[in-house]
């Protein structure tokens, strides 16, 4: 009987994963085929089959990677006691992504098929309730702690900075013209106006 390698597995099973994300980045979900993917992997069709039942469980297997690696981030910048530089640090790699053409359009590709199938709805839907709570949980935590002023409720604040987030995105997607890294500046300016700091830019120090 043959044992396979879980290690070895699960090395083939990403390698199948980031060759997807590539195609889907560039071709978008429906326009690319399991073909197009065999190739960009280097296996046979069968061979990936083995490891995902279906295109769509590809699909799948990124919004649970992309909810699991949030999970990660986040726990991470709960450890800092100086939050306002945690969700500085947030803000950066959000601005990262989205200056990443290939980041930014498989994550548009991920919302608009989330809209489309009711299951990567699901999971797509649960990946952003566990953001908006654990940026929540953030906020709240770091009016406690003074740095953020009370002037909104953590949920209206979180509410917000998703807007943003948001908003960076689909500019993204729609002015080719429009560079996150170029409005770095005004963009966290934002993002420092709606958080309230308790005292300005001092409250990171």
């Amino acid at each position: 009987m043959r044992v396979t390698d879980p290690e070895k597995h699960q090395a083939k099973k990403q390698m199948i994963l980031e060759a997807a994300k590539a195609c889907f980045a560039e071709q978008g979900f429906h326009q690319t085929s399991t073909a197009q993917i065999c190739a960009a992997a280097g296996v046979s069709t069968g061979n990936l089959f083995h490891y995902f039942a279906s295109k769509k469980a590809i699909i799948a297997a990124i919004v649970e990677e992309d909810l699991q690696q949030t999970q990660i981030f986040v726990a991470a910048l709960r450890e800092q006691e100086n939050l306002v530089t945690a969700l500085d640090a947030f803000f950066d790699v959000v601005l990262d992504v989205a200056s990443d053409t290939a980041q930014a359009s498989l994550a548009l590709e991920i919302a608009a098929e989330a809209g489309r199938d009711a299951e990567i709805g699901v999971l797509y839907r649960l990946s952003t309730r566990v953001m908006r709570e654990e940026l929540e949980y953030l906020v709240s935590l770091g009016m406690e702690r003074g740095q953020f002023r009370r002037q909104f409720s953590a949920a209206s604040v979180v509410h917000c900075l998703m807007v943003i987030v948001d908003g960076i995105f689909s500019r993204v997607s729609v002015d080719p013209q429009f560079k996150p890294q170029e409005q770095k500046a005004a963009l966290k300016t934002m993002m420092t106006g709606v958080l309230g700091l308790a005292n300005g830019r001092e409250a990171q120090k």
